[in-house]
């Protein structure tokens, strides 16, 4: 399985860690370490996300990190996974 990102999510992504690191520059880099992580994973875990509340759609999932919301789609066909975005809360 691929994972996809979308250009959506690289500009939200960079412009929230670009606040972080105003604020806190070791609290960013753990946040986008995590982060990565998490999305690797998604592949072996993906049945433990349920369905997004934003979407009308069984195929796309969210996952709740840290306040922040980032929403998935599954590509059973293609087999790949597509980040959409991520936003606060």
């Amino acid at each position: 399985m691929n994972i996809i990102c979308s250009a959506l999510y690289e500009e939200q992504l960079k412009e929230i860690l670009e606040e972080m690191i105003k604020e806190d520059y070791k609290a960013a880099k753990s946040f986008k370490l995590y982060l990565d992580t998490i999305l690797l994973n998604i592949p072996t875990k993906s049945k433990k996300y349920k369905p997004s509340r934003y979407f009308d759609d069984q195929n796309i999932k969210d996952v709740d990190h840290q306040g922040f919301i980032i929403p998935f789609f599954e590509d059973v066909e293609k087999k790949v996974f597509v980040i959409l975005g991520i936003v606060r809360k």
